[in-house]
């Protein structure tokens, strides 16, 4: 066997549905992100990536991203949970945040999430179009 062919494979989330899907799991914030972790019925490790308009520009955006990806694809392999999506949402704090210290921040949150310690939903504001009259 070459070293390559022992690698895990990490799959990317595309649908729409599936981000909402994780939306549902184990929530976990910090600073710089939010993790949120789903069971997805065996399907191996998946990873997705929010960032949306409210952070920045596309530039600032696309460098999130990056950085995101990096620390998925670098903590997952060993860290991330089995048959589980996981996904990392974007906070303002993120991009300027030291990179050294996003990465131990997600081992926590994965190892609160595997666990099956998420943070308390009681503090969570509804969405605007979901505000009762």
């Amino acid at each position: 066997m070459t070293p390559a062919s022992t690698t895990l494979v990490l799959k990317t989330l595309t649908k729409r549905a599936d981000f909402l899907a994780a939306n549902s799991g184990i929530r976990n914030a910090r600073a710089g992100f939010v993790l949120l972790t789903r069971p997805n019925g065996g399907q191996g490790i998946r990873f997705g990536i929010t960032v949306t308009k409210k952070i920045g520009n596309a530039v600032v955006r696309n460098r999130m991203k990056r950085r995101f990806r990096e620390l998925l694809r670098a903590a997952l392999p060993t860290q991330g949970l089995a048959d589980h999506d996981h996904v990392l949402i974007g906070r303002a704090g993120g991009v300027e945040r030291d990179f050294h210290l996003m990465a131990e921040e997600l081992s926590r949150a994965l190892e609160r999430a595997r666990e099956g310690r998420g943070d308390p939903s009681g503090g969570r504001r509804p969405r605007k179009g979901n505000r009762r009259k």
